[in-house]
């Protein structure tokens, strides 16, 4: 069991109304309120001023609000909101905790005169220097950043997440005859890189067709091109078939989704084109172009790409649609069969959370306190399972001392790689207990406790290196070398969720090293003299257990039993055994340290009962104190090693 800091608030800026009903505005609703579910305190904050260009009311409305924060806060910042303001950001990034959510570089925007793109992408350039890291919605704006020298490591990809709100099998449901009149729906606020002029320019030479068009977004983001597209319907005498709704809300977008039949983004430019997901869906046939991040993220089974700015083959597109209801109905069924495949906004948000947990300073998020590393590791070294680690020094001599089949001599020494190493308790004992030659690689995300860890292995006789860095369950499998034996960790897995240990148990598999796992809380503890709440003492520890600790919802005491199965599949042999805490009078101060944990925990998950928590509490922490309390916890020990050479 570790004491650990609550996750932090998390607060997401963005320009103008946070309730817009753009694409990237909902992105960012959905994540924020996707933080919510999954216990991570969010909210959302609006800026008042010009956007992106900003005037001196947008500048100084970013001021107040980063000036406002406390020191540490964590501010997901929208590009939009603060590309142009690079001076305000760098004025508050040694104290906040900023990262960048960028959709798609401001430069990009098509329509900008030469010297406003100059400026933009000098002054965007300057604000993603000084900004902790950077998120972007597609792997094309991700690789567009490095432009801005924005290093790869310092960017995460988080991809937007969709609802499938379409029956299984609705492509028979749809109307798909041409007499019948095809509803064609566009969702995209009015602008020249939405490029809703060549949709209007390709129907007017289809008015022969049985249609109707609606255009769903703001027409008065830019003022110009709205007056040039209320032109243009007027021009082409489509004023009958042509229809702006203006911005929708969701209850009105879900309508224009299902009366729709053909959904169409004429955008010359996306960095990932969010509606494409939302059109599919629905259950609908998208006709779109290869625009930017499109050119992939339009390259799927229900959706007709066209070169953009190719207003010849977009008619041809819709033509075809509106003209032969068979090829129309094979296309929306192939529509109704992706939308069935199309990722959750519940995956986008575990990702977005681990994202932001990789980039920030590793303070900001859940880390270990070293007092307590520093009093609980006696308990630790006395907890171990004498018989499993009897098999685990066994499995390294044989390592070892087989020959190398090239050169008849033994092995190299055993490369160890200690996750959330902290001050290095793990080495202490594991190293005079291995009998083998080997070196070290200490992981954690925690700077300050592995220089700790540093200061106390000097006198180990091993080579030992220490690392900085975030194990994420994406990043897991790049961080472990690869030429690592054996992987170790204690007192780690249960606070990880099943992604994690998935991503162990691929990387030690692909390794073929051993896997020491110990002292993994199991769900069992118990305190003598016993109390009539003792027992819901435990249930509600172990159901905070389960609760988001940084790394996604976490497995608690179900960790063992899972990580024990992922590694069967490997072909695995498995042992595992009790290493249980005995911790009497002469551990008083490590009780007290435990039972405030578990009062914090209980707190935090029963906070309708604090009367009855701080009874049961007090009388312990006295207990305790005056050394007149003994308690046990049980934890699990596992040790896992290829049962055969072929076994992956």
């Amino acid at each position: 069991m570790a004491s650990f800091d609550t996750p932090p608030r998390v607060l997401f800026v963005v320009p103008g109304d946070p309730d817009q009903n753009t694409g990237g505005y909902r992105y960012v609703r959905r994540i924020a309120e996707g933080f919510i579910d999954i216990g991570v305190e969010a909210s959302r904050e609006g800026l008042n001023g010009v956007f992106p260009i900003p005037d001196r009311l947008a500048e100084a409305s970013l001021e107040s609000l980063l000036a406002g924060l406390a020191d540490g806060s964590v501010v997901v910042l929208d590009g939009l909101a603060m590309g142009g303001l690079p001076d305000v950001v760098a004025a508050h990034a040694g104290r906040l905790s900023m990262v960048a959510l960028v959709h798609h570089p401001l430069a990009d925007e098509t329509g900008l005169a030469a010297p406003a793109r100059d400026w933009l992408f000098r002054v965007e350039r300057r604000a993603l220097a000084v900004v902790a890291g950077v998120i972007t919605t597609s792997r094309h704006t991700a690789e567009r950043l490095l432009d801005y020298n924005v290093p790869a490591k310092r960017i995460r990809v988080v991809e937007p997440g969709s609802d499938t709100v379409t029956p299984e099998s609705p492509g028979d449901e749809r109307s798909t005859e041409p007499d019948s009149g095809l509803n064609v729906l566009c969702v995209a606020h009015l602008s020249p890189r939405k490029a809703q002029h060549h949709l209007i320019e390709a129907l007017s030479d289809l008015q022969h067709l049985a249609w109707y068009c609606t255009l769903a977004g703001s027409t008065d983001r830019d003022e110009t091109y709205g007056h040039r597209i209320r032109e243009l319907i007027l021009e082409h005498g489509l004023e009958t078939r042509i229809t702006l709704a203006g911005e929708l809300d969701d209850d009105g977008l879900a309508a224009a989704y299902e009366r729709a039949d053909i959904f169409v983004l004429p955008s010359v430019y996306e960095g990932y084109g969010m509606v494409i997901d939302e059109a599919l869906a629905a259950g609908l046939p998208v006709i779109t172009t290869d625009g930017g991040a499109l050119a992939s993220t339009g390259n799927r089974p229900g959706i007709c790409q066209y070169p953009a700015g190719d207003t010849v083959r977009l008619r041809a597109c819709l033509k075809e649609w509106l003209s032969d209801p068979q090829e129309l109905l094979r296309m929306t069924r192939q529509a109704n069969t992706e939308a069935q495949c199309l990722r959750r906004w519940s995956l986008a948000v575990t990702e977005f959370r681990d994202a932001l947990e990789s980039l920030l300073p590793p303070a900001d998020l859940t880390t270990f306190d070293s007092d307590w590393l520093t009093l609980r590791e006696p308990a630790d070294h006395r907890a171990r399972n004498r018989s499993l680690m009897a098999e685990v020094l066994s499995w390294a001599e044989h390592e070892y001392n087989t020959p190398n089949t090239a050169s008849g001599q033994h092995a190299p020494p055993l490369l160890v790689a200690d996750l959330g190493a902290g001050t290095g308790s793990n080495a202490r004992y594991l190293v005079p207990a291995l009998t083998v030659p080997q070196r070290w690689v200490l992981l954690d995300q925690d700077e300050h406790l592995l220089s700790l860890a540093s200061d106390r292995v000097e006198h180990l006789d091993v080579p030992l290196e220490t690392r900085v860095c975030q194990l994420t369950y994406q990043t897991l499998a790049s961080q472990i070398p690869d030429d690592t034996r054996l992987v170790t960790a204690s007192a780690l897995i249960d606070l990880m969720s099943a992604e994690w240990l998935k991503a162990l148990a691929s990387a030690v598999a692909e390794r073929r090293a051993g896997l020491l796992i110990v002292l993994t809380y199991d769900g069992r503890f118990e305190l003598s003299p016993a109390e009539a709440d003792d027992h819901w003492i435990l249930e509600s520890v172990n159901a905070h257990q389960h609760r988001e600790k940084g790394a996604g919802a976490a497995m608690g005491p179900d960790a063992t039993t899972y990580l024990q199965t992922r590694l069967q599949t490997y072909g695995y042999q498995t042992s595992v055994a009790p290493s249980p805490w005995q911790l009497t009078a002469e551990q008083a101060a490590l009780q007290v340290a435990l039972l405030k944990g578990w009062q914090q925990a209980v707190q935090e998950q029963c906070s309708g009962e604090l009367e009855r928590a701080t009874r049961w509490f007090d009388k312990r922490l006295a207990q305790a104190r005056a050394k007149k309390l003994t308690i046990r916890v049980v934890h699990q020990d596992l040790f896992a090693r290829p049962a055969f050479e072929h076994a992956l």
